[in-house]
């Protein structure tokens, strides 16, 4: 007994140093590929900011942070950031219960179209409302009304961006809650709000907050947005490490303000994994059936048509001013913007190839950085899989951070690190795919992580114990149950890639414009034609995302999931 005791100990025990040495061999790449192309850009350029003579000079810190310039730049980027998780909280619950509860015609396609300003490049974003309210805008032509350089279009438009991010998190929960518990209540005497507030709350209460935290990331962090309604009136820490960096190129302020944003970013990324543990727990309570039903009564009726009017004027009216204004010509609507995108002739100044050159440029960097994102994120997934206490943790959390680091400090750490051998990359052509492949990784994990965690580990088990290698148990077991995730996390992967922006600004070539780079060039000067291309090139590469996006609805199963 005490020896088959023994065989027993060490068999676990060499199962355990397998499966120690098979999750060490996944997180190699992604651990090298974070070290080189996020950790190394970011580290040089602070350094390189806050030393002076091989020397730290601390005393910066507290020289920049006691500019009163810099402390309002601070303040704007708190007080925006929880104004428009506030604003967007208050429009956005009421849809995450409709899309939750109610089934009703046409509700897979309006999931869609709801999560189209997501996935939609943030200059796009920027230039939909400015078509909608800036100069010469909808509302300028019909009432005179200007929203541009106003703290409320900034607002309106991280709504517009942000809108699906609560949709999707909280209505995802909200539908897996059994309503009978709420019913219970009201059976037992309490009232409708209180039933809710007492047993429907508390549940919903870590994915509203893990909603909360998401939201409040993307606005902190703001950059197309402020930049193109904000004006030189408005600037996030974001936009200012820009303005520091390629206007004044003064790196001391700067690296001050990335470690600023750092440091704002670490404790949000700690508090979203504190409310996701917290979620996890709570989902384990809830009964997973579909919930959906048609709408009863007056008051629920209301609500439904309610949410579909906001969707309509918060999001689809801002795209469809976006194309009006691409097809709106000097002589009538027309397609004379579209016309002029393939000659060089016509482009700005600035451009050293037709306008339409970065439709392929972007194309071609987004299938590129979606391979990368695929490749590294897959692997770091596979390794998360494997529970393996804080380090795993804390290798999840860094996986996370280039979704709130400065892309700007990013992509000009680029310009100053990999310039040398054997990274001598700035004059690559793989130097955009590489920065793009940073922002795409963790959708890939965050899509594939649940659904690995879903494949029972006795399969695994089983197939290794028949002598399979880990390369075959992941081909023959795991492969067959994650393939629709994975080519769900390749279309996220490649609509984000067409989107970035903080990056690849400073590392686009001129006769390799991305079309975001394109578009923020084209806004930044004056000219009727210059506005209309930036319209019509907008217009295109929101109706690229679009289409992917569609594609990835109609690949879901759980369409209660999040992204």
């Amino acid at each position: 007994m005490v020896l088959a005791r023994s065989e027993v100990d060490g068999a676990r025990r060499g199962r355990s140093r397998r499966a120690t040495a098979v999750r060490a061999a996944l997180m190699a790449l992604p651990v090298a590929f974070f070290a080189l192309f996020f950790a190394y850009p970011v580290t040089a350029i602070v350094g390189r900011g806050l030393k002076d003579g091989g020397r730290w000079q601390l005393g910066r810190i507290a020289d920049v942070l006691g500019d009163g310039d810099v402390l309002h730049v601070l303040w704007f980027t708190v007080w925006q950031a929880a104004a428009s998780t506030g604003l967007t909280l208050l429009i956005a619950l009421p849809g995450a219960y409709v899309f939750a509860r109610f089934d009703f015609p046409g509700k897979q396609l309006l999931r869609a179209v709801v999560a189209v300003p997501f996935v939609l490049p943030t200059v796009v974003v920027g230039s939909a409302f400015l078509a909608l309210a800036g100069r010469g805008g909808l509302l300028d032509d019909l009432w005179g009304v200007r929203l541009d350089t106003s703290v409320w279009a900034i607002l309106l438009a991280h709504v517009f961006f942000n809108y699906a991010v609560v949709v999707r998190t909280v209505g995802g929960l909200w539908g897996q809650l059994d309503p009978r518990q709420e019913e219970a209540a009201r059976v037992l005497g309490a009232g409708r709000l209180a039933a809710w507030r007492r047993v429907t709350l508390p549940a919903l209460g870590p994915a509203v907050a893990a909603a909360a935290l998401m939201v409040f990331l993307f606005t902190f962090t703001s950059f197309g947005v402020v930049q193109i309604l904000g004006g030189p009136t408005f600037s996030t820490l974001e936009v200012e490490i820009y303005r520091q960096t390629a206007d004044f190129l003064d790196l001391p302020t700067a690296a001050v303000l990335t470690l600023i944003q750092f440091a704002a970013v670490l404790a949000l990324l700690a508090l979203h994994a504190w409310t996701v543990r917290r979620r996890e727990s709570t989902l384990r309570l809830v009964d997973a059936a579909r919930t959906a039903r048609r709408p009863r009564g007056p008051g629920q009726w209301a609500l439904l048509w309610g949410t579909l009017v906001i969707i309509a004027v918060l999001v689809v009216v801002p795209l469809l001013v976006l194309v009006e204004r691409s097809f709106a010509g000097p002589d009538g609507y027309g397609t004379v913007f579209y016309e002029t995108l393939g000659s060089a002739a016509s482009a700005d100044s600035t451009f050293a190839v037709a306008p339409l050159e970065a439709l392929w440029n972007s194309l071609a960097y987004g299938v590129a950085a979606t391979a990368i994102a695929l490749v590294v994120g897959g692997l770091a997934a596979a390794a998360l899989t494997r529970r393996g206490g804080r380090l795993v943790r804390g290798f999840d959390a860094l996986l996370m951070l280039p979704l709130g680091v400065s892309a700007v400090t990013v992509g000009f750490g680029f310009l100053i690190t990999l310039d040398r051998p054997p990274l001598d990359l700035r004059s690559s052509w793989w130097l955009v795919p590489l920065a793009q492949a940073l922002v795409g990784v963790p959708f890939v994990v965050r899509i594939m992580l649940p659904v690995l965690r879903a494949v029972d580990g006795r399969l695994r088990e089983a197939a290794a114990v028949l002598g399979a290698s880990p390369w075959r148990v992941w081909r023959e077991v795991d492969l067959p149950m994650v393939r629709r995730a994975l080519l769900i996390a390749a279309g996220f992967a490649f609509a984000v890639s067409l989107g970035e922006f903080g990056a690849t600004v400073f590392i686009a070539r001129p006769d390799q414009p991305t079309l975001p780079v394109a578009v923020a060039r084209l806004l930044g000067r004056a000219g009727e034609l210059n506005y209309g291309q930036a319209m019509a090139l907008s217009t295109i590469l929101m109706v690229v995302c679009a289409g992917a996006l569609l594609v990835l609805e109609r690949l879901r199963t759980d369409q209660s999931g999040e992204f």
